[in-house]
């Protein structure tokens, strides 16, 4: 199995052998379901579908209960395929997949949706630097400059940085570092910070 579907609990420290304080990533990632095996004689491509937390019968439509049913499991709130190059016929429908798929040491990636900042100006959403205010330029303290020649190109161009909506946005971060696996818990311990804000669903991917 390449990877869970986690739900990120907070932040803490935790301490080496050598007495060093390790920030962590606290995310709780499963216990997780097999709700479809997609082969590549039907398919087109082999992949594992998962589900995470039960959900109520009655906010489920029926299509998605025979779904369900079909694999014998109560309906999951958030369904993920992981795609995988390999044979999935190590697995079953129904299957529970754990924590201890991961161990102390695997680089991982995860994604969320990073946090919602609303509308925002170019010097917190890009890091501009701002405007001087010599000369009587008051106003341009935070201002983003020009955006575009009015002789050449005489319009702004594409993708010009500008200030807009900030975060709330599908984020990747690549080569984690797991810490710790508590798998009689169901808890990874990722180093630094990911994604998203507390509570929020995370993909983890070896």
């Amino acid at each position: 199995m390449s990877g869970l579907i986690g739900k990120k609990l907070g932040m803490t420290r935790i301490f080496d052998e050598r007495g060093s304080s390790i920030p962590v990533t606290v995310i709780e990632t499963g216990p997780c379901y097999v709700t479809e095996i997609r082969t590549a004689d039907k398919h087109g491509y082999n992949a594992i579908q998962l589900g995470f937390i039960d959900k109520p019968e009655k906010q489920v439509n029926k299509p998605e209960v025979g779904h369900f049913a079909k694999a014998n499991v109560k309906p999951q709130r958030f369904v993920r395929e992981f795609r995988s190059f390999k044979n999935t016929g190590e697995l079953k429908l129904g299957d529970m997949v754990k924590a201890d798929i991961f161990k102390a040491g695997d680089k991982v990636k995860i994604t969320g949706v990073s946090k919602g900042k609303g509308f925002q100006g170019v010097m917190k959403r890009h890091h501009f630097g701002g405007g001087s205010t010599t000369h009587g330029q008051s106003d341009r303290r935070r201002a983003p400059g020009s955006v575009g020649g009015s002789s050449y190109p005489s319009r702004v161009w594409k993708g010009t940085r500008m200030a807009g909506q900030m975060g709330n946005a599908r984020v990747s971060m690549r080569n984690l570092k797991v810490v710790k696996v508590d798998a009689e818990n169901n808890i990874v311990m990722v180093s630094g910070g990911v994604p998203g804000a507390r509570n929020g669903i995370l993909i983890l991917s070896k």
